[in-house]
Protein backbone atom coordinates (compact mmCIF):
# COMPACT_ATOMS: atom_id res chain seq x y z
CA UNK A 1 0.00 0.00 0.00
CA UNK A 2 1.51 3.29 -1.10
CA UNK A 3 0.52 6.54 0.49
CA UNK A 4 1.53 10.08 -0.27
CA UNK A 5 2.91 11.32 3.05
CA UNK A 6 5.11 14.11 1.75
CA UNK A 7 5.85 15.72 5.11
CA UNK A 8 6.67 12.40 6.80
CA UNK A 9 8.88 11.22 3.94
CA UNK A 10 10.75 14.52 3.58
CA UNK A 11 11.34 14.80 7.31
CA UNK A 12 12.45 11.17 7.43
CA UNK A 13 15.09 11.78 4.75
CA UNK A 14 16.58 14.65 6.75
CA UNK A 15 16.44 12.89 10.12
CA UNK A 16 17.83 9.65 8.66
CA UNK A 17 20.82 11.55 7.28
CA UNK A 18 21.45 13.12 10.70
CA UNK A 19 21.17 9.73 12.44
CA UNK A 20 23.60 8.17 9.94
CA UNK A 21 26.13 10.94 10.56
CA UNK A 22 25.75 10.56 14.33
CA UNK A 23 26.19 6.78 14.07
CA UNK A 24 29.46 7.31 12.16
CA UNK A 25 30.61 9.73 14.88
CA UNK A 26 29.68 7.28 17.63
CA UNK A 27 31.46 4.47 15.76
CA UNK A 28 34.75 6.38 15.48
CA UNK A 29 34.56 7.91 18.96
CA UNK A 30 33.86 4.53 20.55
CA UNK A 31 37.44 3.57 21.23
CA UNK A 32 38.05 6.43 23.66
CA UNK A 33 34.50 7.21 24.81
CA UNK A 34 31.28 5.19 25.12
CA UNK A 35 30.05 3.99 21.77
CA UNK A 36 31.67 1.88 19.09
CA UNK A 37 30.41 -0.74 16.71
CA UNK A 38 27.42 -1.94 18.69
CA UNK A 39 25.90 1.46 19.45
CA UNK A 40 26.74 2.75 15.98
CA UNK A 41 25.05 -0.32 14.49
CA UNK A 42 21.96 0.23 16.61
CA UNK A 43 21.73 3.85 15.46
CA UNK A 44 22.11 2.82 11.81
CA UNK A 45 19.46 0.15 12.28
CA UNK A 46 17.17 2.73 13.84
CA UNK A 47 17.66 5.02 10.84
CA UNK A 48 16.79 2.20 8.44
CA UNK A 49 13.72 1.32 10.51
CA UNK A 50 12.67 4.97 10.31
CA UNK A 51 12.96 4.72 6.51
CA UNK A 52 10.84 1.57 6.59
CA UNK A 53 8.14 3.37 8.59
CA UNK A 54 7.98 6.29 6.17
CA UNK A 55 8.36 4.29 2.95
CA UNK A 56 7.46 0.74 2.02
CA UNK A 57 9.82 -2.25 2.13
CA UNK A 58 10.37 -2.36 -1.64
CA UNK A 59 11.39 1.30 -1.80
CA UNK A 60 13.93 0.90 0.99
CA UNK A 61 15.31 -2.28 -0.60
CA UNK A 62 15.82 -0.38 -3.86
CA UNK A 63 17.53 2.50 -2.01
CA UNK A 64 19.74 0.14 0.02
CA UNK A 65 20.50 -2.80 -2.30
CA UNK A 66 22.52 -4.77 0.26
CA UNK A 67 22.22 -8.43 1.09
CA UNK A 68 22.07 -8.08 4.86
CA UNK A 69 22.71 -11.82 5.41
CA UNK A 70 26.06 -11.49 3.63
CA UNK A 71 26.71 -8.30 5.61
CA UNK A 72 26.22 -10.29 8.83
CA UNK A 73 28.59 -13.03 7.66
CA UNK A 74 31.29 -10.53 6.65
CA UNK A 75 30.93 -8.83 10.03
CA UNK A 76 31.34 -12.13 11.88
CA UNK A 77 34.45 -13.04 9.89
CA UNK A 78 35.92 -9.57 10.45
CA UNK A 79 35.21 -9.52 14.20
CA UNK A 80 36.37 -13.06 14.86
CA UNK A 81 39.36 -12.71 12.54
CA UNK A 82 40.50 -9.56 14.30
CA UNK A 83 40.07 -11.14 17.73
CA UNK A 84 41.79 -14.37 16.75
CA UNK A 85 44.52 -12.66 14.72
CA UNK A 86 46.48 -12.04 17.89
CA UNK A 87 47.11 -15.79 18.21
CA UNK A 88 49.37 -15.62 15.13
CA UNK A 89 51.64 -13.20 17.01
CA UNK A 90 51.76 -15.41 20.12
CA UNK A 91 49.79 -12.99 22.29
CA UNK A 92 46.49 -13.64 24.12
CA UNK A 93 43.17 -13.78 22.27
CA UNK A 94 41.62 -10.30 21.76
CA UNK A 95 44.95 -8.48 22.12
CA UNK A 96 44.82 -5.41 19.89
CA UNK A 97 47.65 -3.43 18.35
CA UNK A 98 47.89 0.27 17.60
CA UNK A 99 50.31 2.81 16.24
CA UNK A 100 50.33 6.51 15.38
CA UNK A 101 50.18 7.66 11.77
CA UNK A 102 50.05 11.03 10.06
CA UNK A 103 47.01 11.02 7.79
CA UNK A 104 45.93 13.71 5.32
CA UNK A 105 43.16 15.92 6.74
CA UNK A 106 43.39 14.21 10.15
CA UNK A 107 47.02 14.85 11.10
CA UNK A 108 48.64 12.59 13.67
CA UNK A 109 46.13 9.96 14.71
CA UNK A 110 46.24 6.50 16.24
CA UNK A 111 44.90 3.53 14.33
CA UNK A 112 43.83 0.43 16.25
CA UNK A 113 42.95 -3.11 15.25
CA UNK A 114 40.06 -2.68 17.70
CA UNK A 115 38.42 -0.50 15.04
CA UNK A 116 38.35 -3.49 12.68
CA UNK A 117 36.66 -5.49 15.42
CA UNK A 118 34.15 -2.66 15.92
CA UNK A 119 33.49 -2.61 12.17
CA UNK A 120 32.68 -6.32 12.33
CA UNK A 121 30.33 -5.79 15.27
CA UNK A 122 28.70 -2.88 13.40
CA UNK A 123 28.07 -5.06 10.34
CA UNK A 124 26.69 -7.92 12.45
CA UNK A 125 24.29 -5.66 14.36
CA UNK A 126 22.97 -3.91 11.25
CA UNK A 127 22.84 -7.05 9.13
CA UNK A 128 21.10 -9.28 11.65
CA UNK A 129 18.59 -6.66 12.83
CA UNK A 130 17.57 -5.61 9.32
CA UNK A 131 17.36 -9.26 8.20
CA UNK A 132 14.94 -9.97 11.05
CA UNK A 133 12.91 -6.84 10.31
CA UNK A 134 12.76 -7.62 6.59
CA UNK A 135 11.68 -11.20 7.21
CA UNK A 136 8.90 -10.05 9.54
CA UNK A 137 7.82 -7.19 7.27
CA UNK A 138 7.99 -9.28 4.10
CA UNK A 139 5.25 -11.68 5.25
CA UNK A 140 2.37 -9.55 4.01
Amino acid sequence: MKTNDVILQTTTKVITFIIFLFSIHIFFAGHYTPGGGFVGGLLTTGAIVLLLLAFDLETVQKALPFNFIIMTAVGLVLALGTAAGAIFFNVPFFTHAFDYYTLPLFGKTSLHTAMLFDAGVFLVVVGSAITIIQSIGGDS
